[in-house]
């Protein structure tokens, strides 16, 4: 289940560019909040697992004026007695969207985490000082410096959603540095072209398809998500089919508060 953590801050087409980390914000303004309702399926039946919140406000980091954005995963009962979850997550940018702070609270099943995660940057080198804290083992703290730009989970989200996906062929990867908390990673993204969705309201969707995938030694590859994202200029994810170890998950955008533009990609809605 703590796939479900990331599981939107991986929602992104980005193109990584030099460490000056911004970006013309296109899509997101203050006051978008979002909400998920999350599925696992269990036994072959498919049971409401929890619900997942995202909200965007204002507010001021270092003394300048900065985005914050909060993550929040929380299972239910059904679900709570074979695996808990309560995650918080939180993540400050700059109103150019250059990532500044990162947290993530993580109360997954018995264990409790803490990844905590400072960037800085000098010219063009992106400073990336990163610390984990856990329940009985020693705190973690690395820092690197990068030539490129390095993302948290969400940070990544707020960017890409202002990129503009019309030359990308289907098969296209999309590869980005993003900070766990613990070490710096390549992620890789799989571009699967267009196709409609349609919600369990009876909205219809026109969506981009994305996979986040990972390789094994051999470099087998392996699914790990596939989401849909609208494909207008507010690209919000309205659903993500998640393929876990011992199972698998789904996510549906439930309510959608504060959207920047109208929803041109919807085909048909219920009256």
């Amino acid at each position: 289940m703590k796939k479900l953590i990331v599981l939107i801050g991986y929602i992104c087409w980005a193109v990584i560019g030099y460490a000056q980390c911004t970006a013309a914000n296109e899509a997101i303004q203050v006051g978008e909040r979002l909400t998920y309702e999350l599925k696992f399926n269990w036994k072959f039946i498919w049971v409401n697992a929890g619900e997942a919140k995202m909200n965007l406000t204002a507010t001021t980091y270092q003394g300048k004026p900065c985005y914050k954005t909060e993550l929040l995963c929380v299972s239910n009962s059904k679900v709570d007695f074979f695996f808990k979850m309560r995650d918080t997550l939180t993540c400050i940018t700059t109103e150019q969207l250059q990532p500044l702070y990162f947290r993530k609270g993580a109360e997954e099943g018995s264990r409790y985490t803490v990844d905590e995660v400072k960037f800085g940057y000098r010219g063009n080198q992106c400073v990336v000082d990163q610390h984990r804290w856990r329940k009985d083992r020693n705190p973690y703290h690395l820092e690197e410096v990068s030539d490129e730009c390095v993302f948290d989970m969400l940070s990544i989200l707020l960017q890409a959603r202002s990129y503009n996906p019309a030359d990308y062929k289907v098969g296209d990867k999309i590869l980005f540095p993003m900070a766990t908390g613990k070490r710096v990673e390549e992620q890789t993204l799989i571009y699967r072209g267009k196709k409609n969705f349609e919600a369990e309201d009876d909205t219809k969707y026109r969506c981009l398809v994305f996979s986040l995938v990972e390789y094994d030694k051999k470099g087998k590859e392996k699914e790990v998500i596939t989401f849909y994202v609208t494909d207008d200029k507010n690209h919000l994810p309205v659903r993500l089919d998640l393929f876990l170890n011992f199972g698998s998950a789904k996510a549906f955008l439930k309510t959608v508060k504060g959207n920047r533009h109208p929803l041109t990609s919807i085909i048909s809605k219920k009256k």
